[in-house]
């Protein structure tokens, strides 16, 4: 999809057809659309179709005409009614007349500069466009680490009684969510210091501060990430073992049962065989009229006795 904008009269609008100063949005472009906007631009057809591949690499690339810069921009796709995150390519280019954003997906990234809710955002002052651009990427990851992070706290109180692997799992897929997140950014922390001494994208002083928030929230990104990377993988180990000992703890039980059930089974199963009667090789109590009655009560006793020792045995504790 392309989607052209302009700053008409201090407020953001879409164009149809491309004039000085206007920004290209184009979201998961057709061939004629890239095309297209590579005639009217003069950028090379390979360097607009470098972030639709989601393995390309973050990079500050300085072409005759024109400056590509490419950083990674986190996304949430919902499978199997979860929310799963990763990151994806997100191309600024940068012409004299124009600035042109190539993304595979639609990204809430630029929605905000679409609806003109950024304040100060004007399509002509291409530096400060890049900068907003990189700041709104930076508080996303912020978000999303956020989110993660409240999503590893609702498992852990799952975890905290259960035996199955799913919530391990997903603490896993969260794990490698953050890496991906951390290699991000990064990659993205690399580009912006290009930025800063790149000569093609003029520094205005009145950006001096947008910059210095766009790096400083960037590395709050950085740390929080590598501080919920680091607590997930500890909470991984800690519950993994928890796990085995919910599991111990049922055999422990099972355990128990089977050997308490064993003594009236074996005291039944000796008064089943067939003796002769009297002599010797009688069963005791078998004439007695009581006889029956009594091995039931001794049978319970005797597995009441062994399930209190068990129970209070070191070796089933």
């Amino acid at each position: 999809m392309l989607r052209m904008f302009s700053t008409v009269n201090g407020q953001i609008e879409r164009i149809e057809r491309p004039t000085d100063g206007a920004w290209l949005s184009l979201t998961d472009p057709t061939d004629a659309e890239l095309a297209s906007v590579s005639q009217e631009s003069g950028i090379d057809l390979a360097d607009l179709r470098a972030p639709l591949d989601d393995e390309e690499r973050s990079r500050v690339d300085a072409e005759d005409d024109y400056t590509m810069i490419i950083v990674d921009i986190p996304t949430v796709e919902e499978r199997n009614g979860r929310d799963w995150y990763e990151t994806i390519p997100l191309s600024i280019i940068v012409t004299e007349n124009l600035i042109i954003t190539v993304c595979m997906q639609d990204t809430p990234v630029l929605h905000p500069f679409m609806e003109g809710t950024i304040r100060g955002f004007n399509t002509y002052m291409k530096s400060r466009f890049i900068l907003q651009i990189l700041y709104r990427n930076a508080t996303m990851y912020l978000r999303y680490l956020r989110i993660i992070d409240r999503e590893s706290d609702r498992l852990e109180l799952k975890l905290r009684h259960s035996m199955q692997n799913r919530e391990i799992l997903m603490l896993l897929e969260l794990s490698k969510t953050l890496v991906y997140f951390t290699t991000s950014l990064k990659s993205n922390e690399i580009v912006m210091e290009k930025l800063t001494t790149l000569s093609r994208i003029k520094q205005y002083p009145e950006d001096e501060d947008l910059l210095e928030d766009v790096i400083t929230e960037n590395k709050q990104a950085i740390e929080m990430a590598n501080i919920y990377s680091g607590v997930l993988a500890n909470m991984t180990d800690a519950f993994a073992s928890i796990v085995s000992n919910n599991l111990n703890n049922v055999m422990r039980i099972f355990t128990i049962i089977s050997i308490t059930l064993s003594i009236p089974t074996l005291i039944f199963s000796m008064y089943g065989m067939n003796f002769q009667q009297g002599g010797m090789l009688g069963m005791p109590l078998t004439g007695n009229r009581w006889g029956f009655l009594i091995v039931i009560v001794v049978s319970m006793l005797l597995s009441a006795i062994v399930t209190w020792f068990l129970t209070r045995s070191r070796l089933f504790r």
